[in-house]
């Protein structure tokens, strides 16, 4: 895959490549969406791990403060928090080896995206997953 701000394509190879998807800013309340679009990830076969420093655990397992906690590599570090907030999780993703930076809608930073280009991590701003998975039938 190479790195890039994802079009159609790269978001198909992403969605259809990836295993592990750590939701950075994971709710623990059912009627937040990062906790509904986890969930929906679960469904649709993903290994989703919590990333949330100030929720200890979501249905009874464990969330992690950051990323470096979780226990396997990461394939998209799926962002739920301010813009403001990417730039050091964009770092987080490049310390960890994660292969994409995925940013939900209204959630976008050029300097970051710029960052994990240059690092080799594909990039999606501005995009919910779950749409995108949807849109393009994957599964």
């Amino acid at each position: 895959m190479f790195p890039k701000i994802a079009d159609d394509s790269v978001m198909r190879d992403v969605l259809t490549c990836a295993q592990v998807i750590a939701v950075v800013g994971h709710s623990d309340k059912p009627d937040r969406t990062s906790y509904q679009i986890a969930q929906f990830l679960r469904r649709a076969g993903y290994t989703v791990y919590p990333v949330n420093p100030l929720v200890k655990e979501i249905d009874q397992k464990p969330s992690y403060s950051s990323l470096r906690d979780v226990p396997e590599p990461i394939d998209i570090v799926n962002v739920f928090r301010r813009s403001q907030y990417l730039s050091e999780i964009v770092d987080e993703a490049i310390a960890t080896h994660a292969k994409t930076i995925w940013a939900q809608l209204g959630i976008s930073d050029e300097l970051s995206a710029q960052k994990a280009i240059a690092a080799g991590l594909n990039v999606v701003m501005n995009a919910c997953i779950k749409i995108e998975y949807l849109r393009l039938g994957i599964g």
